[in-house]
């Protein structure tokens, strides 16, 4: 009996060893850095939202450190542009990589 138990508490350990190594956070990430990005993260989406040259419906945005990468597909080089210089001004933001793609119309 006590065989048993030993040996399924040592399977259900093998089993669940990978779900909580991958729920530690490895990172140097702290709780502040984190809400910052997603602050961050937060003003960028805002200003493409309050602006009338900028759609972005189709611009994914990512922060991690103050740096902004942006994804998708926009319309114009101008609206790249536009884009760029619109996340550039969110404070805190350190740089941004310009990942955007212009659709063919």
């Amino acid at each position: 009996m006590k065989f048993k138990f030993v040996g399924s508490l040592a399977l259900a350990g093998a089993l669940l060893a990978p779900l909580c190594s991958y729920a530690v956070d490895t990172s140097t990430d702290t709780s502040g850095q984190y809400i910052d990005d997603a602050t961050i993260t937060t003003k960028v989406k805002a200003s493409f939202a309050e602006d009338k040259w900028v759609k972005g419906r189709d611009i994914s945005v990512r922060s991690d450190h103050g740096v902004v990468d942006l994804t998708g597909n926009v319309e114009s080089k101008d609206e790249s542009k536009r884009a760029t210089d619109l996340a550039t001004k969110v404070t805190g933001v350190r740089a941004v990589h310009n990942n955007l793609t212009v659709s063919a119309k």
